[in-house]
C-alpha cells in the first residue's frame, strides 16, 4: 500500500498533472485473468468493510470522484462496489445546477446528500464542478475562486469533524485517450445517450480545465480531505487502485463493532 503514498497530493503541494503517467498501471496484475479475480476478490473484501462500518454505525466514508468527461466515473462505481449491498452505498451524481439550486449557495445541494452514519455515499462529480466550470467558463473571478477553495476546505473539515472520512479522486486520462472513449461512443447507436455536443466544446478547453484540475487539487488537498490521482487510461486499473485505496482506509479507521449482547449467550432457535 505504500505505492498510494504517490498519488496523494500533500497539502498545499504544488503540482502539475502532467507529472503522473495517465497510462501507468502500477497496481494491475501482468496477467488478464488475474486482473479480474484481483477486482473481485477486493469488491468482496469491500463489502466485508462496508457491512462493518453498517454494523458499527456511527462514523461515515464520502469518496468523490472527479475527472474529465470518459474519465471513468460511472465504470468505477459499478465495478468497485459490484458485491456491496446497495442499502450500505448511496450514489449522488452532480450535473448543471437547476434553478432551485443555483438560488441557494452552491453547497447546499452537496450537503443535502452527505452519508448518513455507517453508510458509504459515492459522488459522482461533487462541488468541484463550482469552482471547475465557472472558472474556466469565466463566470467568476480570482477573489471568488479564493473564497469557494476556502469554503470547501471549511465544509471538509465539518464533515471530518462530525465523522465522516473523506477520500476525493482526480481520474486521470490523457486527450488522446478521451478522444478514443468519445468517438467510441459515437460510433455505436447504443452509447448515443452518452454523449453530448457540449462535450466536444468542453474538450477544446482541455488545457484550460487541466490547469483549473491542477489549482482546485492544489488548493483543497487536506490532512482531513486528501486528493488521490488516479491513472485512469487503464479501467481496471483505475478500479482497482481504487478499491485498494478503500480498503487501506476502511483498515486504517479500525472499526469496532459493540460486544456481544449477553442475553442472546446460548439462545436456540426452535
Amino acid at each position: 500500500m505504500t505505492r498510494l503514498k504517490h498519488y496523494r497530493i500533500t497539502p498545499d503541494a504544488s503540482f502539475r498533472l502532467a507529472d503522473f503517467d495517465p497510462g501507468e498501471t502500477p497496481f494491475l496484475p501482468t496477467q488478464e485473468h488475474h486482473q479480474r479475480e484481483s477486482l473481485e476478490a477486493l469488491a468482496d473484501e469491500l463489502d466485508h468493510w462496508q457491512n462493518l462500518l453498517h454494523a458499527e454505525g456511527r462514523r461515515k466514508l464520502l469518496l468523490v470522484l472527479q475527472g474529465t468527461d470518459t474519465s471513468g466515473k460511472d465504470g468505477t462505481i459499478r465495478w468497485v462496489f459490484s458485491r456491496t449491498s446497495p442499502l450500505g452505498v448511496r450514489v449522488a451524481a452532480f450535473k448543471a445546477p437547476t434553478d432551485e439550486e443555483r438560488a441557494r449557495d452552491f453547497l447546499w445541494r452537496c450537503h443535502a446528500v452527505v452519508p448518513r452514519a455507517g453508510e458509504i455515499a459515492v459522488w459522482n462529480r461533487s462541488h468541484y464542478e463550482d469552482v471547475l466550470v465557472p472558472w474556466v467558463e469565466g463566470w467568476i473571478g480570482k477573489a471568488e475562486l479564493r473564497r469557494r477553495y476556502a469554503q470547501i476546505n471549511d465544509f471538509e473539515r465539518l464533515l471530518a469533524e462530525t465523522g465522516t472520512v473523506l477520500i476525493k479522486c482526480m481520474l486521470h486520462i490523457d486527450k488522446d485517450e478521451q478522444r478514443k472513449r468519445l468517438q467510441a461512443r459515437l460510433d455505436d447507436p447504443g452509447k448515443h445517450w452518452k454523449f453530448s455536443m457540449g462535450d466536444l466544446a468542453t474538450r477544446q478547453k482541455w488545457g484550460a480545465y487541466q490547469q483549473a484540475y491542477e489549482a482546485a487539487i492544489a488548493a483543497t488537498s487536506t490532512a482531513h480531505a486528501p486528493w488521490y490521482i488516479v491513472p485512469a487510461n487503464h479501467k481496471d486499473h483505475r478500479n482497482l487502485m481504487i478499491a485498494r485505496l478503500l480498503i487501506k482506509v476502511l483498515r486504517d479507521m479500525k472499526i469496532s463493532l459493540a460486544p456481544a449482547n449477553p442475553a442472546y449467550s446460548g439462545l436456540k432457535v426452535e
